[in-house]
C-alpha cells in the first residue's frame, strides 16, 4: 500500500481567486513546487481533489476546468512533479454528487485505483470540508493551511477543527507531515 497526500486545488495551491477558470488567471502560490518535490521525494502520491461548482452553477465549462488542469500539470513537470491524478467535482452544493466535498468517495477512488492506504495518507485544504473529506475517509490527519479561505476558516470554524493540524501554509504543512512520516518510535529495549 502507498501513502498520498490529498490537496485542494484554490486557495492551497494556486491564489485563490472566485470561480477560476482562465489560465491568464492562474498563479501558484510561493513555495508550492518545492513543497510538493519534498513530499514526492519521501514517497507520497499527490492528488488534488477539487469542487469546481462554476461549471454546475453555469459559469464555465468543463473543457475550461480541464485546461487550466493542464497548465498546473505543464507548471509542475518543469519541476519534475507529477500529479497522479485530479479529481473533480463539476457539481454545484444543491445538485446530487458522487465526490462533492465533503464526500470523501475521491478518496476511496484513489485508495481503489492506486493502492493508496489512507490511514498512512493526509489531507490538506483551506475550508472545513476539505479537512471533513479526510475525516470522512479515515486519513491520518486532515491539515488546514491559512492561505485562501484558511486564516478565515480557522477563526470561524475553531470549535470544529477536531484533531487538524493548522499550519501557515503548504510548505509548513508538508514540513510537518516530512518530518512525522520520518520519526521512527524508539527501539525497543532488550
Amino acid at each position: 500500500m502507498k501513502r498520498a497526500v490529498f490537496l485542494d486545488r484554490d486557495g492551497v495551491l494556486n491564489e485563490e481567486k472566485n470561480y477560476l477558470h482562465r489560465v491568464e488567471d492562474f498563479v501558484l502560490l510561493p513555495g508550492v513546487p518545492t513543497a510538493l518535490g519534498r513530499l514526492a521525494a519521501a514517497g507520497f502520491l499527490l492528488f488534488v481533489i477539487t469542487n469546481q461548482s462554476g461549471v454546475g452553477r453555469g459559469y464555465f465549462t468543463m473543457a475550461d476546468v480541464d485546461k487550466l488542469h493542464a497548465h498546473l500539470r505543464a507548471q509542475l513537470s518543469r519541476e519534475r512533479i507529477a500529479l497522479r491524478k485530479i479529481y473533480v467535482a463539476p457539481e454545484a452544493p444543491d445538485q446530487p454528487s458522487r465526490g462533492r466535498k465533503p464526500a470523501p468517495q475521491f478518496l476511496f477512488d484513489a485508495r481503489d485505483e492506486f493502492d493508496v492506504e489512507l490511514a498512512q495518507s493526509y489531507m490538506i485544504g483551506d475550508k472545513l470540508i476539505d479537512l471533513e473529506c479526510g475525516w470522512n475517509a479515515g486519513v491520518k490527519r486532515s491539515i488546514l493551511v491559512r492561505t485562501g479561505y484558511g486564516r478565515k476558516t480557522e477563526s470561524e470554524s475553531a470549535g470544529q477543527l477536531r484533531d487538524a493540524l493548522v499550519a501557515d501554509n503548504l510548505s509548513a504543512a508538508v514540513e510537518w507531515i516530512v518530518t512525522a512520516s520520518n520519526t521512527q518510535p524508539p527501539a525497543p529495549r532488550l
